[in-house]
């Protein structure tokens, strides 16, 4: 089963990045992205993207979600490089999540979620001031059942996609303001640094 996050269309071209299509949600739920359940278990369980990092404000909607899907959640661990207060524990409804951290064992952009009983699931957390079209674009990647990427290296790989959106927008304002030129104009070429990067290595189990 999946839960799914709405995006805005316009932000989403803004951002230069494409997405998959996302159902609505009211404001108040949480922005989740979840892999379907497969015989052979991908490096994360999906992402989700909190409005901000107060834990004790955030937690107790997304186990809201995630309590009938995987069991009761009884404790979350953190990296705190990214959490300002990590709280020992966090009401939620009907019972208490105990909060914990580790900051080398665990991958900052990672949440950690245990079940009593039943299980683990990793999630990336998409920085809550990320825009709408990169956020869609890491939810989607790390619902990938295949996916074999890190919370960090997905985070990397977003990045190196926004800036060479950025550039290839900013080469067509140069091209608009210059008016382009003409056909049969002689046209003196440039050479253009292209931008590139290598494709994350794909990493195998957990």
């Amino acid at each position: 089963m999946t839960a799914t996050i709405s995006l805005s269309p316009t932000a989403e071209a803004e951002d230069g990045l494409s997405s998959s299509s996302f159902s609505s949600s009211s404001s108040s739920s949480p922005r989740l992205s979840l892999a379907p359940v497969g015989p052979a278990p991908a490096l994360l369980d999906g992402a989700w993207w909190p409005r901000s990092r107060d834990l004790a404000a955030e937690l107790p909607s997304l186990t809201a979600v995630l309590d009938p899907l995987w069991g009761r959640i009884t404790r979350v661990t953190v990296n705190p490089t990214h959490w300002p207060v990590v709280p020992r524990k966090v009401p939620v409804a009907g019972h208490v999540v105990k909060v914990g951290w580790f900051l080398s064992e665990q991958d900052p952009h990672e949440l950690l979620l245990l079940s009593y009983r039943t299980g683990r699931w990793n999630l990336l957390v998409v920085p809550p001031q990320t825009s709408a079209g990169s956020a869609a674009w890491l939810m989607a990647a790390a619902s990938d059942p295949l996916g074999t990427s890190s919370a960090s290296r997905l985070m990397e790989e977003a990045a190196r996609l926004r800036t060479v959106s950025e550039a290839d927008r900013a080469l067509e304002a140069v091209w608009d303001s210059e008016g382009g030129h003409e056909a049969g104009e002689p046209v003196a070429r440039s050479r253009v640094p292209g931008v590139s990067a290598a494709m994350p290595r794909r990493q195998t189990g957990r």
